[in-house]
């Protein structure tokens, strides 16, 4: 199977199965470090072109990181199209099995077990912190209903004021965020890159937790730490 992959986590979920399988990727496809396979373009706006001429069996993309538009343009170039919805993290793993097997992994890899392993040994949370999670600035926009990281946030015992909000990505106003009082603000340092001297300065007054994008919005082999990576993270910003 030669494979494009249109999506950072997706990219490296199939370079940790089928190292030999991938002919593409984007720009943003940053792990595994040092990833040696031809750039395509970003997640918005690959090269049709340039995936076209890598002559594919299977361009794999998501709803949420991919246009509509360029996923037709793919598909009337010729080439088969597999579009993930990843929603939350049962979501993740069904979607992550049927992505590896499409590309011709002959077994379920053993990383997706351990993540799998990981996230069902999870206790109930014994208590839930209220959060706002911002995912970028300039404007402000925040987590809302309906979203992967939402899902991962509320099995680490994270309930995000927004997850009833009709737009999966609203934006919000600076001051409706600070004027929710919640317990904590979390700042993913992607896709907006959140910094200790870029963030919270923003809350004043407000616990901010620090947290690795990969572990917080990324399905691949990154859901074998997240648990401890985001609960250490969080355990952090206590009051």
């Amino acid at each position: 199977m030669r494979v494009v992959s249109l999506v950072p986590s997706l990219t490296e979920a199939v370079a940790a199965t089928l190292p030999g399988a991938l002919a593409g990727a984007t720009d943003w496809c940053t792990h595994p470090p040092g990833l040696d396979t031809t750039r395509v373009g970003g997640t918005k706006n690959p090269d049709v072109e340039r995936i076209r001429a890598l002559a594919p069996d299977l361009v794999i993309a998501n709803e949420e990181e991919n246009r509509a538009p360029d996923l037709d343009a793919l598909r009337a170039a010729g080439l088969t199209v597999l579009v993930t919805e990843v929603r939350s993290v049962p979501q993740a793993f069904s979607e992550l099995e049927r992505v590896l097997t499409a590309c011709g992994a002959p077994a379920r890899p053993r990383w997706l077990d351990e993540a799998e392993a990981a996230w069902s040994a999870l206790p109930v949370p014994a208590s839930r912190r209220t959060a706002v999670v911002p995912v970028w600035r300039r404007p402000w926009m925040v987590l809302g209903r309906d979203t992967f990281a939402g899902d991962v946030l509320a099995r680490l015992g994270v309930h995000h004021l927004y997850t009833g909000h009709p737009d999966r990505y609203p934006r919000v106003p600076l001051d409706e965020l600070t004027a929710a009082a919640p317990d904590l603000v979390v700042l993913p340092d992607e896709p907006y890159r959140f910094t200790p001297d870029d963030g919270p300065e923003a809350f004043p007054g407000l616990p901010c937790a620090l947290v690795s994008g990969r572990h917080l919005t990324w399905y691949g082999p990154s859901l074998t730490q997240a648990p401890r990576v985001l609960a250490e993270a969080l355990r952090a910003a206590r009051r």
